[in-house]
């Protein structure tokens, strides 16, 4: 738990916060825009990276005056659009531009909002840099967290997934030798309840409809299939240093409650707010200080019941992959993930049916040679193995 809290302080007396977001233009980093739009005088954004989107992160550069951008898609490199920067900005491309973002001198806090395992590299460049972290990318934890914990320093890292920085919020202040239990919650997402013969019916359509939060498409299909609450379960066990026995799923249809901590005495701290994803990536870049609201606080009188059930891993099967995986250990977890991703996109094309994801994960799972991570290039192995080997599968399964 050392690695979580401590007296990490990266504020300049009477400074605003220096922030770089990586993956400005996704859910999370158009989120956090808005908050850096709403608190000037407290944050100052200073560079951003994009994927592809160039027009948006030069609409971003302009209105910010930024000082450094990255586009990761190298292919752009060229591309005539540039030339509307009416300013001096340092432009880099490609993947190891994000690194670049993560360790400038002239950045304090580091948001990690891009997807994929190409998070990995930037999270730990930035640790190893001395800045702030706030993490919204899932995969990095999922795949090498037994490496980043170990780079973070005391107070370093700060997650923005909701359930969390939940957690994170009922932790602060605490004695973490008296936790019994971590509950994270999960909405269920829009097919609970579905047999698992009415999944193998869903449509991309039906998947992207989450009923409670406005997320990015790979994350929402996760939502779905309930495999984001696997990769959570992972997360917080390197997170929090907590053995996955000491780690459970509820079902929580109203997203009120965030997630939970239990303690020896019996007594429960729950984080509850409005399903809006401002809060968290607010929480991670003022910590310790808490800002007004960016979103209308919970009407108690007007909330109805909240409800409570354990999740069916019978049917939603990718969920209790997900928890082989993080039990197991070592590579398996960034091979699981890696074909998740691979099969998350090839629903989303159409080649594959929502229950094909969880088989492609298996098949590869059980294809692999788990071995203790290494180190940095040895994910990368790992996840390049995974990813040829998932494709082989979905050409398989689309057959």
């Amino acid at each position: 738990m050392s690695e979580l809290f401590g007296d990490f302080d990266l504020h300049r007396k009477g400074q605003p916060l220096r922030l770089a977001i990586l993956g400005c233009t996704g859910s999370i980093g158009s989120q956090a825009i808005d908050i850096c739009r709403r608190y000037p005088e407290r944050v100052q954004l200073v560079a951003a990276s994009a994927h592809s989107q160039l027009d948006k992160l030069l609409e971003l550069a302009q209105e910010f005056s930024l000082a450094a951008l990255a586009v990761t898609d190298e292919t752009l490199a060229g591309d005539e659009r540039l030339s509307r920067l009416s300013h001096s900005c340092e432009l880099s491309f490609g993947e190891k531009a994000l690194n670049e973002l993560a360790e400038r001198s002239d950045v304090d806090c580091v948001l990690v909002a891009v997807t994929g395992l190409v998070g990995i590299w930037s999270t730990y460049a930035a640790l190893c840099a001395g800045k702030r972290v706030a993490c919204a990318n899932k995969e990095a934890l999922v795949a090498g967290g037994d490496i980043l914990m170990q780079a973070a320093r005391p107070g370093q890292l700060i997650p923005v997934d909701s359930e969390h920085n939940a957690i994170y919020q009922c932790l602060v202040g605490e004695d973490t030798r008296y936790i019994n239990r971590l509950w994270i919650t999960c909405s269920g997402g829009p097919f609970w309840g579905w047999s698992r013969e009415a999944l193998a019916q869903a449509t991309p359509e039906q998947a992207l409809a989450h009923p409670n939060w406005a997320m990015g498409d790979k994350i929402t299909v996760d939502s779905a299939t309930l495999m984001n609450k696997g990769l959570e379960v992972i997360e917080a066990h390197h997170l929090f240093s907590m053995d996955y026995d000491k780690i459970s799923v509820v079902i929580h249809r109203q997203s009120k409650i965030h997630s939970m901590v239990e303690f020896a005495d019996g007594s429960v701290k729950a984080q509850i707010g409005p399903s809006d994803m401002r809060i968290p990536i607010q929480y991670a870049l003022s910590y310790p200080e808490r800002w007004d609201a960016p979103a209308e606080p919970v009407d108690f009188l007007s909330l109805g019941d909240l409800s409570f059930s354990a999740p069916d891993v019978e049917v939603f099967r990718a969920l209790r992959l997900a928890l082989d995986a993080g039990r197991t250990g070592g590579s398996l977890p960034c091979v699981m993930n890696a074909a998740n991703e691979i099969a998350n996109e090839a629903f989303r094309q159409g080649t594959i049916s929502l229950v094909g994801i969880d088989e492609v994960v298996e098949r590869v799972m059980d294809a692999h040679d788990t071995r203790p991570l290494e180190d940095l290039d040895h994910i990368r192995r790992s996840d390049a193995w995974a990813r040829t080997t998932a494709r082989e599968l979905v050409k398989e399964l689309s057959c």
